[in-house]
């Protein structure tokens, strides 16, 4: 998109609207950039928009949105979409058919599996052909066999059966499960029991588990599965700014390098625009003027970014 428009509210509690060409936004001071790209929208949907600056190898800076409405003008289709879209029908579709759902957070990102098979091997085709696992692949799951279940007030339960019979129920990654949140499915809304350990043991109802950054609500002691886009990071790369809330910050500090490294993350401009779900805990900084969500246990299986592709 050339332009975009920024929407800020006034201290009379009215709506300023400003639209910006990339090349006038691109010029303004950087606070200034800092201060207006969260506040950004396509002129066409409304969609929440992003700000990505110049890169250093040539790029133009550019504004986007991954919020675009099926048919708006400035929306245009990308191998990348596609690819997202068809998640996002893979996930509804369990929606529809399963009763349960297993979050396979060790599972590849595509863009790690493409590398995985454009490397050479020697192995068989037999051993190739067996170990092709589809992406919805099924796996073992205790599920309690009478009403051994202790039911909290949580949001999720805890499963202390003695005796379990044993389900098979499809797994899927963080990658596709946040394509899935991006392009609009009945995910977040979902009655669906989704496991969150390899123990099996906490399984949530997804309405309770997944939740958008705008709603992260630091009094809830429990964990989440938080998503949604990154508007930028700070100058230092110790913070995402989640584009969905403008009180929110993710620390990266402890584990910058290795998650930078992880997801090929080269520029700070590799990630404004970005998709983005972590499991967490979300609570309010010393003087309560911030919301923190933090990774848990700082464990990158549990954090998932979808760069933009240029």
């Amino acid at each position: 998109m050339l332009d975009a428009i920024c929407e800020l509210e006034t201290e009379d509690h009215l709506t300023a609207r400003t639209t910006y060409s990339v090349f006038k936004f691109q010029q303004l001071p950087d606070d200034d950039i800092e201060r207006l790209r969260q506040w950004l929208i396509c002129p066409a949907c409304g969609g929440k928009a992003y700000f990505r600056k110049a890169s250093k190898d040539g790029k133009a800076a550019c504004f986007g949105s991954r919020y675009h409405q099926a048919d708006c003008i400035e929306f245009k289709p990308s191998a990348q979409k596609s690819r997202e879209e068809q998640d996002a029908i893979e996930v509804q579709q369990q929606l529809v058919d399963a009763k349960a759902l297993m979050i396979d957070f060790s599972r590849k990102s595509h863009r790690h599996s493409l590398a995985n098979k454009a490397a050479p091997t020697s192995k068989s085709s037999s051993i190739s052909e067996s170990s092709s696992i589809s992406e919805s692949s099924q796996v073992s799951v205790t599920l309690p066999a009478g009403a051994q279940v202790q039911e909290s007030k949580t949001g999720y339960q805890v499963n202390t059966a003695a005796q379990t019979i044993e389900t098979r129920v499809p797994s899927q990654g963080l990658e596709k499960l946040l394509h899935s949140l991006l392009r609009g499915t009945d995910l977040a809304a979902s009655e669906l029991w989704v496991y969150t350990d390899s123990d099996r043991k906490y399984r949530w109802r997804a309405k309770n588990l997944f939740v958008n950054f705008a709603d992260a609500d630091p009094l809830d002691n429990k964990p989440h599965l938080y998503w949604g886009t990154i508007s930028h990071t700070d100058k230092a790369v110790s913070w995402l700014n989640p584009a969905d809330s403008k009180d929110i910050g993710i620390p990266i500090d402890g584990i910058k390098q290795a998650l930078l490294a992880q997801f090929e993350i080269e520029d700070k401009r590799d990630l404004e625009g970005a998709g983005l779900i972590l499991f967490g805990k979300c609570f309010w900084n010393k003087e309560k003027t911030r919301k923190i969500i933090q990774l848990w246990n700082n464990d990158l299986q549990r954090i998932f970014i979808s760069k933009l592709e240029d």
